[in-house]
């Protein structure tokens, strides 16, 4: 009877601890791994969060550039640390949703991490040659039934090939896909002329601003306030929607507890006007979601990108 008073008197000691440790999280530096090189949409999108999270936490955020294997590198590096919410990582289509349709194996369980919340959402941007004939999406469609149009993407299986695959698809176009090894080389031989069209990231952006390339139309369900002018697809494919989006992710195992503290504090950071405008000058629009919410968008993510995959029969070569 001692020693059984001892264990639960142990136990019951040990409860407060526990408790207190947790509801004091965070009590050292986070880390953030964006699981591609610095630059582009996902690098940003961690490094404008980091300072205002910081200050909402009260602990210094530190970014961790590592890449390889279209993001997959990196989100398993977290996906393998200690499940303490002191190291996550950015994720998106091609590490979450897409990805285990496009690979034979994937080397975590994308469902199983603590997927937190969505960061930011954003469309791709049709953008074509400027010498291209046609000067409205009408055009674009009717001139690409007449002639085998040639559209770049940052490479096979990415989300900017998923998008155009999607379009091809629903408009039953014979479209060339030309993949690249990255966004630099694609946006080099649109503006050269060398592919008719480019399904891209925000980072096509400056090259529609500096009249080197023309933006076509936007993939998202509605027009982009930052191309107001430029038409979405759905205005002549209706339907047809394709967003890129960015989340966060701890790893599996995170208690509830933790997820929900980071949850609420980078939604309160993000919902701060001067940190919002600071995405939307870059064309990454705040589209927070609680963890419930993130969770049943990736599994409706997951089952359309499965379906595009399926019809084109595209993989990964590994």
């Amino acid at each position: 009877m001692r020693a059984s008073r001892r264990v639960f008197l142990g136990a019951a000691l040990a409860l407060p601890v526990a408790a207190y440790a947790q509801g004091r999280y965070p009590d050292r530096p986070i880390k953030i791994i964006v699981p591609f090189p610095p630059g582009g949409g996902v690098d940003l999108t961690a490094r404008l969060l980091m300072e205002p999270l910081s200050k909402e936490l009260g602990q210094s955020i530190v970014v961790e550039n590592k890449g390889g294997a279209g993001g997959i590198i990196g989100v398993e590096a977290m996906s393998h640390a200690p499940p303490d919410g002191y190291t996550l990582a950015l994720c998106g289509a091609g590490t979450i949703s897409a990805g285990p349709h496009l690979r034979k194996k994937m080397p975590y369980d994308p469902m199983a991490l603590a997927n937190i919340t969505r960061l930011v959402r954003m469309p791709f941007i049709l953008a074509v040659r400027n010498d291209l004939p046609a000067k409205t999406l009408p055009e674009f469609l009717e001139l690409a039934k007449r002639q085998e149009l040639r559209w770049a993407s940052g490479g096979i299986g990415t989300s900017q090939h998923l998008a155009g695959e999607l379009f091809t698809q629903m408009t039953g176009l014979k479209m060339i896909h030309v993949p690249y090894r990255g966004t630099g080389p694609a946006l080099n031989d649109l503006a050269a002329g060398i592919v008719d069209a480019y399904f891209g990231d925000p980072a096509t952006l400056g090259l529609i601003r500096s009249g080197k390339v023309r933006a076509m139309a936007v993939t998202s369900p509605e027009r982009w306030p930052v191309l107001p002018e430029t038409p979405a697809i759905d205005e002549a494919v209706k339907g047809y929607q394709a967003e890129n989006w960015y989340g966060i992710a701890a790893p599996p195992g995170t208690p509830p507890a933790i997820v929900d503290r980071l949850a609420g504090a980078i939604a309160k950071v993000l919902a701060e006007p001067e940190v919002k405008k600071k995405y939307d000058d870059n064309g990454l629009t705040p589209a927070i979601l609680s963890p419930a919410d993130y969770l049943a968008f990736l599994k409706r993510d997951s089952a359309t990108w499965a379906e595009v995959v399926r019809r084109g029969n595209i993989k990964i070569d590994e």
